[in-house]
């Protein structure tokens, strides 16, 4: 059983059990059986004359060997009371039992409990010796003590059977061990369902050999879950090891560090290992060739699913964050003492919960940071975490990020800062625009639990991440230099971007930047000579370059803006530019392009009043979306496009279209252009996959079109009732870009749709509502 990293509160024991007893009697007979039967039993039991090395001082040893036992044995015999050793152990046991709780069993192994209990008999007799010693009195409590617990006599038990008395002996201690091993620690929250779904997925008693993998974020109770399912379990196995703080250990210490701790664990001995050659050598030689025999079962936890795919893990949990009400009361239990906050606490324990977003590390140290503290000292702190991120859980989450390569630390760094919430799918043309391997990348980055792909309200997949995963890449950009966001690499505060040009501080670190709703002046992009993405949100920017002070931004190769204000825009000043969206540009007239546009691989531009587009000026476009250019009535294909794929043109006054030069194209959509006919020999073009006419005023489907093979084709109902479609062709009424749309206009009116929507809540009979750019609308209750 193996695992990464450490976040329980529980008290890490080295030993289940600890023997006290006096070695000229018993051990080389009575002690020498009961070890061996413990330690066959997978029970860490420690026995002085194993575990004391030579040149320390016993004492020592033997102390912190007590505290770090969970239950004691003491073997009384006949002469234990004449050793000062021995009884000092008894002093230290009884103390341990007495402050921790901690359970101590006498065995009276040839004497009786009374002779222990008033030293007298042979215990009298070897106690003696110590009667005018200075801890007399103190002995003479522990014996007392030790006597009044429950224990065996051993005469007095299985007839003096000492083989069955040993194995009952065991059979109590394993018992009591899996008992207080699976108590859960009272500040754990949460953890129940999945210590049970991961004991369960074990099946421990089937006799093979099963590996499972424990996946998350740092600091969201991995190794918690782990800890517990290994303390449930381990004492049903003949050995066993749990390694903590792998990445750790292994950077400072050394693999030699780990092998030792592994080798001493499963062989239940101190085992000395010269070098990482040496302890694989050991490993072979003292474990055997194959290290998981029959029935083992073996516990990974990590961030990064690769490492469980790597090792062929097939069984594999991702751990859930805390709910709301698991995570106030994980919280409560350590700033409280209790399972709810205390009177008054109540809304404040709720925005601490919502700033730890679910993740049991911050719960847990912002609760004993705020234990004892007033109201005004809560709301100060709260007021704190919304500037300054918590330290130790943004050290924790770094881990992940550091274990990166350099590419992908980048990704993941604009991702944080610009691209969070965005398309998958439009996320990666970004990103492959600066140089980046976006699909693997992201690939990476979701397996090391540094991102989330999944699907928003509306059904596309976006781009997402944990509250403090985002706090954590933003502090990284933010810490080379915290007091000149101008040397930030990324900017994406409006307020900090509006005062760099205020102050003419320049901008020629940064990289990539988002704007949004802002009113800069077009300075910035005048300033951003390093400049690779650059995204403007309703900007209403009238135009980008001066005319007397035009400047070629050669490293920009991503530009979006939504709702501005231009009516021209100008590819010479762009000449590496790959993708281009401008959204709800309704005054867009005119693209110049003085030059071919060599890189130029998507385009995307709605609701303009562009009227032509020359393709033969874009040979390398993959993607040309134009979206409601109801003035566009001209695609001049002139020379061949090989490259471009996908064609949408929605809602446009098009009325034919030569696609003999566009022999690649997959997705055709002319949805809503009414004017539009299909050409004839539209079934030439094999790579053809999906076709979107609804909305348009194509009333007949050339015979060429059934002869495409996996075509899926959406039209009117009353057009496809007109024909009967081989098997081959998949036909629709649904618009294949219908849901495209609606994200469009959902993006551009956000802010209105949040006003709008307890108010839509009230009509029963609406059906459709579009809401194009800028358009007042009235709705009728």
């Amino acid at each position: 059983m193996a695992s990464s990293s450490n976040s329980s509160v529980q008290k890490s024991f080295k030993y289940d059990v600890f023997i006290s007893f006096r070695g000229e009697d018993t051990r080389k007979n009575f002690v020498d059986h009961l070890y061996h039967a413990l330690k066959d039993k997978g029970i860490y039991t420690y026995k002085d004359d194993e575990k004391i090395q030579k040149g320390k001082r016993i004492s020592d040893d033997l102390f912190t060997s007590i505290e770090d036992s969970k239950f004691y044995i003491i073997v009384f015999s006949k002469n234990y009371a004449s050793s000062s050793w021995c009884l000092e152990e008894l002093v230290k046991i009884m103390e341990c039992h007495k402050m921790t709780g901690r359970t101590a069993y006498p065995v009276f192994y040839d004497v009786e409990t009374t002779e222990v209990r008033k030293q007298s008999g042979a215990v009298g007799e070897a106690f003696a010796r110590h009667e005018n010693e200075e801890a007399a009195e103190k002995w003479k409590g522990a014996l007392k003590e030790a006597a009044d617990l429950a224990g065996w006599e051993l005469k007095n038990t299985l007839d003096g059977h000492e083989a069955k008395f040993i194995k009952n002996v065991v059979q109590e201690i394993s018992l009591e061990l899996r008992s207080i091993n699976f108590g859960f620690d009272e500040k754990l929250v949460g953890m129940e369902a999945r210590v049970w779904d991961v004991i369960s997925s074990l099946e421990v008693g089937i006799d093979e050999v099963r590996m499972i993998g424990i996946k998350g974020m740092g600091g969201a109770g991995k190794t918690t879950t782990a800890r517990a399912v290994f303390d449930h379990l381990s004492n049903d196995f003949e050995a066993k090891s749990f390694v903590e703080n792998v990445r750790d250990v292994s950077t400072t210490l050394g693999l030699k560090k780990l092998q030792k701790q592994v080798l001493s664990d499963v062989l239940n001995e101190d085992v000395t290992v010269n070098g990482v050659t040496d302890g694989k050598n050991m490993m072979t030689e003292r474990i055997g060739p194959n290290w998981f025999k029959p029935g083992s079962r073996i516990i990974i936890t990590t961030r990064d699913e690769q490492v469980l795919v790597a090792h062929k893990v097939h069984l594999i949990r991702d751990i859930n964050l805390l709910s709301d009400e698991e995570a106030i009361c994980l919280l409560s239990r350590y700033a409280f003492g209790r399972e709810i906050p205390s009177q008054g606490y109540e809304e404040l324990s709720l925005k601490v919960v919502r700033y730890a977003a679910g993740l049991p590390l911050t719960v847990k140290v912002l609760g004993s940071f705020l234990c004892g503290k007033d109201m005004v000292e809560w709301e100060d702190a709260i007021e704190r975490l919304k500037k300054i991120p918590l330290k130790e859980t943004l050290e924790k989450l770094e881990l992940s990020y550091m274990s990166l390569e350099d590419d992908y630390k980048e990704m993941f760094l604009d991702i944080v800062c610009i691209l969070k919430g965005e398309q998958k799918e439009e996320a990666i043309r970004i990103l492959e625009c600066c140089g980046f391997h976006a699909r693997n990348g992201l690939k990476v980055l979701e397996q090391r639990s540094l991102i989330t792909i999944s699907p928003n309200k509306y059904g596309w997949l976006v781009l997402g991440m944990h509250d403090h995963i985002e706090e954590m890449g933003k502090n990284i950009v933010r810490r080379e230099h915290p007091d000149e966001p101008n040397k930030h690499s990324r900017l994406w505060i409006n307020k900090e971007i509006e005062d760099i040009l205020a102050n003419d501080k320049g901008t020629e670190k940064t990289r990539s930047l988002k704007l949004n709703k802002s009113r800069v002046n077009v300075r910035i992009v005048m300033k951003a000579n390093n400049l690779v993405g650059l995204e403007m949100e309703e900007s209403r920017m009238v135009q980008l370059w001066k005319e007397r002070k035009k400047k070629v931004l050669t490293k920009l190769k991503f530009l979006s803006l939504s709702q501005s204000n231009l009516t021209t825009f100008d590819f010479g000043m762009t000449p590496n530019l790959e993708t281009l969206s401008l959204r709800d540009s309704c005054k867009l007239k005119k693209l110049c392009m003085p030059v071919t546009c060599q890189k130029l691989k998507h385009l995307e531009i709605t609701h303009s009043k562009l009227r032509t587009f020359d393709l033969g000026l874009t040979p390398n476009l993959e993607r040309l979306y134009l979206y409601d250019c109801a003035d566009f009535v001209e695609l001049h294909v002139y020379v061949a496009s090989p490259n471009l794929k996908f064609l949408y043109l929605y809602t446009s006054r098009l009325r034919s279209l030569d696609l003999e030069l566009i022999p690649n194209l997959e997705e055709l959509s002319l949805a809503g252009s009414h004017e539009f006919k299909l050409p004839e020999d539209i079934g030439e073009f094999e790579c053809l996959k999906r076709l979107d006419i609804t909305g348009s005023g194509i009333s007949h489907l050339p015979q060429s079109i059934f002869g495409l093979k996996g075509l899926v084709i959406a039209a009117r109902q009353e057009l496809l009732e007109l024909y009967d479609f081989p098997s081959e062709i998949e036909t629709t009424t649904h618009s294949l870009y219908q849901d495209a749309r609606f994200h469009f206009e959902i993006r551009t009116n956000q802010r209105l749709i949040d006003i709008l929507h307890p108010i839509a809540q009230t009509i029963d009979s609406l059906m459709q509502l579009d809401l194009h750019a800028g358009v007042v609308f009235k709705v009728k209750l």
